[in-house]
Parts: C-alpha cells; sequence; structure tokens
C-alpha cells in the first residue's frame, strides 16, 4: 500500500511517490521491497533481513535512518514480538512489514486522523502512538489481577500464585525492555541527525518519548508491585506453616502427660496397689480427661489457639 501524507493518510499509487512534493508512506513486503528499490532512492543498499534480534532499534546511515519495530503481544505475551523494518529519508518512509502488525495501525491512522499541518514527523508520531496504542489499558489489567492475588493470599487460597507471579514478572522486564528501546529510538529521530526533519516539528518525538517515559514508570511500578505480593505470599505461608507447628505443639503438649501416665502404669510391677481397685481403671481415665481439659484451659489463656 502507498499513501501520501496530506490532510489525511491517502491512499496513492506507486508513480505518485514518484514525484516527491508530497512526503510518502509505503507499506510493502521485504520481496516487493528488494524488486522496487529504485522507486524509493534511500542513497543505500539496504542489507534487510526478515528476522531480526526481536529488538526494537535505529541506525543512523548517510542518506537515511533504518531500523526494526517490535512490539510485544499482550494477548499472548509467550509469543515471539510482531516484527517489522522501516527505513526513513527526508521524503518519507518506507515500512518492510509481511504479517500485517503496521497495516492495521496505517488502518487506523487513515480512518481516525485528521492533519490541519501535514508532515512526515506528526505521521511519525502518530504511527509511534499507534504502537502503544491499548498499552496503557493492559498496563492496567495487570494491576487488576495482581490486586486479585493479593485477595487470594489474604484469603490464604496460595494455589499457583508464584507461578503466575513469575511469569508476571517477565512479562513486566520485556515491557520495561520494549520501552528502553522505544525511548532510543525517539531520541535518535529527536537528535535529527541527518537534517530530515523540520526542527519546529522535533517536538513531536520529544512528546513520545515523554510518553512512553511514563509507560516505562507504570512498569517499575508494577514490578515493584509485584515484590510486594511476593513478601505477603511468602508471610502467608510462614504464618500458615506456624499455625501448623503451633497446632502439632498444643498435641504433644497434651498428650505428654497421657503419654508419662500410660508408660507409668505399663511398667510390669506385680505389686501395684491400683490394679487391684474395681475403681482404678475408671479414676486413671478421669485424671487423664482432667489433665487434657486442664491443658486446653491453660492453652487457651495464653492464647495458643
Amino acid at each position: 500500500m502507498y499513501y501520501q501524507i496530506k490532510n489525511t493518510l491517502t491512499e496513492c499509487s506507486a508513480e505518485d511517490i514518484g514525484n516527491r512534493k508530497v512526503p510518502y508512506v509505503a507499506n510493502v513486503s521485504l520481496e516487493e521491497f528488494e524488486t522496487g528499490k529504485d522507486l524509493f532512492d534511500m542513497g543505500i543498499d539496504l542489507d534487510l533481513e526478515a528476522e531480526g534480534d526481536d529488538i526494537t532499534d535505529i541506525q543512523v546511515n548517510y542518506d537515511s535512518l533504518t531500523g526494526c519495530f517490535a512490539i510485544p503481544d499482550f494477548t499472548q505475551p509467550d509469543n515471539k514480538p510482531h516484527t517489522f523494518l522501516f527505513a526513513i529519508d527526508e521524503r518519507g518512509i518506507v515500512i518492510i512489514d509481511d504479517d500485517g502488525t503496521a497495516q492495521k495501525i496505517l488502518d487506523r491512522i487513515q480512518a481516525s486522523k485528521r492533519w490541519k499541518f501535514p508532515s512526515l514527523e506528526r505521521f511519525i508520531y502518530d504511527f509511534l502512538e499507534g504502537i502503544l496504542a491499548g498499552d496503557l489499558i493492559a498496563l492496567e489489567k495487570y494491576e487488576k489481577e495482581m490486586d486479585s492475588m493479593e485477595d487470594r493470599i489474604l484469603a490464604g487460597d496460595l494455589e499457583d500464585v508464584m507461578e503466575r507471579l513469575v511469569d508476571i514478572r517477565g512479562e513486566l522486564l520485556d515491557l520495561r525492555a520494549h520501552y528502553e528501546q522505544l525511548i532510543d529510538l525517539g531520541q535518535e529521530l529527536e537528535e535529527n541527525e541527518n537534517a530530515f526533519f523540520s526542527s519546529k516539528n522535533l517536538r513531536f518525538f520529544r512528546l513520545f518519548i515523554e510518553r512512553t517515559e511514563r509507560l516505562q514508570s507504570n512498569v517499575t511500578a508494577l514490578r515493584e508491585h509485584t515484590m510486594q505480593i511476593r513478601d505477603l505470599y511468602h508471610s502467608q505461608l510462614d504464618l500458615r506453616q506456624n499455625r501448623n507447628m503451633t497446632f502439632l505443639t498444643i498435641i504433644a503438649t497434651i498428650f505428654m502427660p497421657l503419654t508419662l501416665i500410660t508408660g507409668w502404669y505399663g511398667m510390669n510391677f506385680t505389686h501395684m496397689p491400683e490394679l487391684d481397685s474395681p475403681y482404678a481403671y475408671p479414676i486413671v481415665a478421669g485424671v487423664c480427661l482432667l489433665i487434657v481439659v486442664t491443658c486446653l484451659i491453660i492453652l487457651k489463656k495464653k492464647k495458643w489457639f
């Protein structure tokens, strides 16, 4: 797909791009780019691979800016990021996308954006904003999930909490790296080393950097939240273990005198006066019961249970 950056993102033909009078956007496959390099005339022989390192980066060349976007999939965090390549010069931007991710962003821009002062810088800003679209909502979902985990822990439900918490920490770590890469990219654009962009429009890149930094701060806060949940989990686990130990201690305390009595009367002595008494057994049973009740009363007063 080919577009011109007018008051809206307007579809055009490849021939319209050739006149260079209006900034353009081209979204092509890697094969289309390789066969149509002369149309874009980026000034260097781009060595672009379909599979990158799954990171967002940008390189400043003599006649162009080239790089890669790697956008994480919030719906399936375990999947590899959506990646596509790009090349920019003062006349326009070429996006090299084989999986359709960039086209979805372009469709949203075309449907919703109207520019009073159209420019290449404004388009790039809206495109970068499109990459971040929905991130804040996704981070809020993480926060709500962690709040729910806290409620479960306080209610005593520790099942599978740590496993999910470890997954969340890993996903947030990937997101923090993603935002760091976007901030680096925005700073390279703002630097404007090749003077491709108008000085008055560099503010768009500053706005993007500031928004990305806020998202990165949210991710940092969420990671700190995971540490608090981990500490809460361990404290509840320790409390459960302490309760178990207290219960076992109470049982041992109650049965210790009973064990003494049964051991005493289990000795093989012939002359034990209680053995000949018809009331010996109920008396011993009553003494044992009295000991149990006395122990329970004492432990209750000491608030052991």
